[in-house]
Order: structure tokens, then sequence, then C-alpha cells
């Protein structure tokens, strides 16, 4: 599954992931491979990140949007802090 994290400055994060958890503004929830699509508003938070290799990343965010579709998901956020 691809990953790609957006700002508004710049593009924070872009590669292939095993699992991605982020802070939906209905509560937290994962996506693996084969996720149904889905487009949720994001609350401010952690997002987790297991990259193909295992690589484990956390970003805190300042709210915004994910979208996942096909295997590919788009997270467009503003304020991040993280590695």
């Amino acid at each position: 599954m691809n990953l790609t994290i957006l700002s508004p400055e710049k593009e924070i994060f872009s590669g292939d992931v095993k699992s991605v958890k982020v802070p939906g503004s209905a509560g937290q929830f994962e996506m693996l491979d084969n996720h149904a699509p889905i487009v949720s508003s994001l609350k401010a938070g952690e997002v987790r990140v297991i990259k193909a290799n295992g690589e484990k990343l956390t970003f805190i965010v300042d709210g915004g949007f994910v979208e996942m579709l096909n295997n590919d998901v788009s997270l467009l956020v503003a304020g991040v802090k993280g590695n």
C-alpha cells in the first residue's frame, strides 16, 4: 500500500507501508492493505506508520483529512511534527 503525507508547505512522506493509524474525527482507526475506500477528517493527534520494511514512524498532526482508495492512502495535514 502506498502512503503520501502532504502539508501545505511540502511533502512529508511518500512510500510503501504496511499500516497507517490515524486520529479520525470520530475516533482512531487503522488502514491495512485492501481497506475499504474511505474519506475522513482528522483531529489533532498521532499518526503511526509502519513502513514496508518494518520501520515505525510517528507524526503529530494538528488535523486534516485522509483518503484511502485502491491501496493508495493520502493524508492532507496541517502542523506536522515528527520523523
